[in-house]
């Protein structure tokens, strides 16, 4: 999962686009980058790292420009290297950059077709750079020396012709304007904002409404799925569907853990649809398990506690805080292999014994993917004195391979894969598991939206949306994608990164 962001203003843009950046880092820890465009000169830094890590004053300094995207990435295609940190580059045509989020289905296929029929190098194993080069390719067939928004739209439309899977993007082309399209389901998010200034009209897109609010933008709305939105070099902004057959079915785990919960995403509160999801789950334990024995709900944070907050209040039973959060450790979810993700649990999380002696806990998440995280976390209550700890998630059980874009690659490395719930509750060491029905969290989003008639929830019933995924495919994703395959890339990763890039004038 990533995070997007392209800003099209009357003046600089660099530190707009850095707290952007800021606000979107939850979506990804691994790398972050920024191009900038004046004067037809771009202006590049990106690199291995947090926003904060990777943009110094120096580095601020050189980003100069009113046109710019930036990009904060964790890795599921590809390698964590930070040659594949975003955006990309390509000179010809016009000279383009491009940030994506998703992930696409038939990359491999598409770069063996750019090498042998368009005579385009691809340098990394990013599917990112791929969409990049069909998007050239597309544009340059236009044979336009100045492309028009209609000329731009047309290239569009045959990148969706020839791309499946997911992908929300902003690309910069370079004198021209500022980019962003989504694909044809709408399975990963966009939107975007304007706000009035002296001189004129600003626009953002981005992957989330908060990115836009909190830089004092007005949010307009969502892509629709296969909609592209160009803003040119001269402010003004266009708007078309460029898909044939658009069918809108976003990723429900953006509500259930990745967007933040201030944020707004396809018209549906992302906050308010984890309180209905808690509403649904404390439902389905009165209807399922009348007569509990919970003294206390504690959340595991942070993406678990609105949910957990409404589930204590339909249960009447008391909510605690019952962990404290150390902030300077990386989500787990996004830790690259096991052993790390295991060892940064008890370094991320320390109990409240006074929560836990004598009680009977019910730890609420917002879902179990590996099962390491809550296994220890089970632990960790259990030592501070906890008499009973029940557990219970906010989402179904995860059972299948994520393709759009979420590392979840491997069946193998899904603990609900194969197994019953008792057989998943054993295994983690609770006393008693609660798993939301599936029925109950779609439900719990489309209220939101009842516009939306279908999700994209292929991790908890292996149907996958855009109709392209088999078991030779979900097999080759998990040879290349699980914890050992990782291991060998990092093995064979010197660790020395890229270097500091400006396009204009050397590093």
């Amino acid at each position: 999962m990533c995070g997007i962001v392209g800003i099209a203003g009357k003046s600089s843009v660099n530190q707009s686009l850095y707290d952007a950046l800021t606000v979107l880092q939850h979506r990804g820890q691994d790398a972050a980058g920024i191009v900038t465009c004046h004067n037809g000169r771009l202006f590049l830094r990106k690199e291995n790292g947090m926003v904060r890590d990777v943009f110094h004053t120096r580095h601020m300094l050189r980003l100069i420009g009113n046109f710019g995207i930036g990009h904060v990435r964790y890795p599921t295609a590809g390698s964590s290297s930070s040659a594949e940190a975003q955006p990309f580059y390509v000179n010809s045509p016009y000279g383009i950059t491009l940030a994506h989020n998703g992930n696409l289905t038939n990359a491999h296929d598409i770069a063996r077709d750019l090498f042998r029929e368009d005579l385009r190098h691809i340098n990394t194993d990013s599917d990112s750079e791929v969409l990049l080069n069909v998007l050239a390719h597309e544009l340059q067939e236009t044979g336009q020396h100045n492309p028009t928004e209609n000329d731009v739209f047309d290239a569009v439309a045959n990148v969706h012709r020839r791309c499946k899977g997911a992908y929300a993007v902003v690309a910069m082309i370079t004198g021209y304007g500022i980019l962003g399209f989504r694909d044809p389901h709408g399975i990963r998010p966009l939107v975007y904002g304007e706000r009035e200034t002296a001189d004129g009209m600003e626009y953002i897109l981005a992957s989330e409404s908060v990115a836009i609010t909190s830089l004092g933008y007005r949010v307009v709305r969502d892509l629709a799925p296969g909609e592209a939105v160009f803003i040119n070099a001269q402010g003004q902004l266009f708007s078309r569907q460029c898909a044939d057959n658009p069918v809108h079915t976003p990723c429900i785990f953006e509500y259930v853990y990745f967007a933040r919960p201030d944020s707004i995403m396809d018209n549906i509160s992302v906050y308010k649809a984890r309180l209905r999801m808690g509403e649904r789950l404390a439902q389905k334990i009165v209807r399922e398990w009348g007569e509990h024995d919970i003294d206390v709900v504690i959340p595991i944070p942070d993406t678990s506690r609105t949910s957990a907050l409404e589930l204590a209040n339909q249960l009447n039973v008391k909510y605690r805080e019952g962990f404290m959060k150390n902030r300077y450790i990386g989500r787990t979810f996004i830790m690259p292999g096991q052993s790390q993700r295991k060892k940064s649990v008890r370094q991320k999380l320390n109990p409240i014994e006074l929560e836990f002696q004598g009680k009977n806990v019910l730890l609420v998440d917002d879902s179990i993917v590996r099962g390491t995280t809550c296994k220890e976390i089970i632990q960790m209550a259990r030592d501070a004195g906890a008499n009973k700890v029940y557990f219970a998630s906010a989402a179904p059980a995860v059972k299948y391979p994520n393709v759009y874009g979420i590392d979840m690659p491997a069946k193998s490395e899904l603990i609900a894969h194969g197994r019953t719930e008792q057989e998943v509750c054993d295994l983690i060491g609770a006393d008693r598991l609660v798993y939301q029905n599936l029925d109950d969290l779609i439900a719990a989003a489309r209220e939101g939206n009842p516009d939306i008639q279908d999700f994209d929830c292929s991790v908890f019933n292996g149907e996958y949306v855009t109709g392209d995924i088999d078991e030779a495919y979900l097999d080759a994703l998990q040879a290349s994608r699980n914890d050992a395959a990782k291991k060998r890339e990092d093995k064979g990763d010197d660790g020395s990164g890229s270097t500091i890039v400006d396009l204009s004038n050397g590093n």
